[in-house]
This record gives structure tokens, sequence and C-alpha cells, in this order.
């Protein structure tokens, strides 16, 4: 078992379809024989192994395989919980990447399920890159620390391979270090941006000097402009987490010792010089 949040989230998802099934039993999905968009088959679902009991029409993704929409559904959301951002075939021997406008179309994804997919997608994306020597998915380990060394490299090669998280190159120079490596046009523009940015001047909420006009979410790093309007405080659009623009605190905790047109009881946090990561806890 494990206690990662996000297969938590999965299980309750799959638990209350599979509860709504026995009790209401909705509609399965199912293709409809109409759609001219789709190219039907007439052959077993190929990713089947993953969810059993159902014959509906199968249709064909654009690798070739026969799929149903929630056998379809099934796998994405095992490659999801098992940390990819990006979707691949399930049939032996086929490597075909699917687009996740693909996806969508042939999972007849339900909001739920597209709400559910976003945030996955993002959580990996954030925490993961494809190895520039192997091509291995590989994890960041220290988030203070751009030089990332693969242990898939080390195992096939006989030794470490290093490359820089934020330009995917082999690593030159010395380490550890966070703002770039040696090799040419390694920047991190999120970083520049937040340091080059002008100061706000809010239209209503007053006493307040020297905040950027663009600060990275506290909680997933996201970059926000804050408009001047309102109050100072911002839900994150990302992470749905609301946080004071000025003092970098969450809203929860500015509120406790200022009101949300008035001057923060710390002041101003000064500019990022790091990005925040969203993790998995």
């Amino acid at each position: 078992m494990t206690n990662d949040p996000s297969f938590a989230a999965l299980d309750r998802f799959l638990l209350r379809m599979k509860m709504g099934a026995a009790t209401s039993k909705p509609k399965e999905k199912c293709y409809d024989p109409n759609d001219s968009s789709l190219t039907f088959v007439d052959r077993e679902d190929e990713l089947d192994f993953l969810y059993e009991g159902f014959t509906s029409p199968r249709a064909q993704m654009s690798c070739g395989h026969a799929v149903t929409p929630r056998s379809l559904t099934n796998w994405c959301l095992k490659q999801l919980n098992e940390g990819q951002s990006r979707f691949v075939c399930g049939v032996y021997g086929c490597n075909a990447q699917w687009s996740y406008k693909e996806i969508q179309k042939m999972a007849l994804l339900t909001p739920e399920e597209r709400r559910h997919f976003n945030e996955m997608r993002t959580i990996n994306a954030a925490v993961n890159r494809k190895c520039p020597g192997c091509k291995s998915s590989v994890a960041r380990q220290n988030e203070f620390n751009l030089c990332v060394s693969c242990k898939a490299c080390k195992t096939k090669r006989g030794h470490p391979y290093e490359f820089c998280w934020q330009c995917l190159r082999e690593w030159k120079g010395p380490k550890p270090r966070l703002d770039r490596c040696e090799n040419d046009g390694c920047c991190n523009t999120a970083l520049q941006t937040l340091k080059t940015c002008p100061d706000i001047v809010f239209d209503t909420v007053k006493g307040i000097n020297g905040c950027p006009s663009i600060r990275a979410c506290p909680t997933c790093g996201s970059l926000l402009e804050h408009k001047r309007n309102h109050c100072k405080h911002l839900d994150c659009p990302q992470c749905k987490v609301k946080f004071c623009f000025v003092c970098l605190k969450t809203f929860t905790e500015c509120s406790k010792t200022s009101s949300i047109s008035a001057p923060c009881s710390s002041g101003v946090a000064p500019r990022q010089t790091v990005i925040p990561t969203w993790k998995k806890n």
C-alpha cells in the first residue's frame, strides 16, 4: 500500500464509479455507432485485460489497436498513477504515443475525469523529465540542485550520466547549482521574469510599496500576475490555493493579522529567487 494522496484519490474515484454501477446502474460508456469520426472494428478490445464484463462497440486508435472507452480510461489512469504525464499504447510491442486530445475523445472523458487527468498530468510533469542520455523517466531528488544523475544510465552504461534539469543537456560546470549550468543559453525564464517584473501599484489596497507585479504561487510555482484591482489575495487556478500576493502567506494565515485591503503585518515578501515545487506528499 502507498500513502501517496494521488493514489488515494484515484482509488476513491474508481470506487465511486464502481459503487455507482452497483447501485444506480448508470449507462456504461459506449461509442455512438453513428459517429462518423470514429473507425469501428470487429475485433476484441485489446486493452480489456484492465476491465472486464462489458461488451460495446470497439473503435480504432491512431496506432491501429482496438479499444472501448472504459478500457482506455482505465489504462490511462494506470499510467497517470505510475507517474507518467504522457500516454503510450498498452498493447505489447506497440510504443505509440497518444495525444491528450485523442484520449479525451476516445475515452469519452467526463468533466470529472478531465479534471482528474489534468491535475495528475500537471503534477507528474512537474516532477519528471526524460533523461537526454537514455530517454528514461527521471525524478528530481533535490529541488535546490539542477544537476541530476540518471540511475538508469549508470545501470546500462556502468557509469553515471549527469544532466541539467533546466536545459536538458549534459551537465557542465560546478555543482550543486540552482540558477543554471555552464551550457550556453541555459536560463530559467521564470526566475528572470520574477527578477525583472515591475512593482505593482494596487488600486484598492493602500500603503504597499515594493511588491512585484508577478509572483510564483507559493504552493505549485505557477507564475501569476495581479491585475491591481480587488484585494491583495489571489486564488491560484492551478492548485486552487488562495494566498496573499504581498506576503506570500496563505489567505488563512495572512487574514489572522491583517485585513484584505491593508498592509500585511510581516511586510512585503522579497522577490522570489526559487520557484516552489508542487510535490506529491
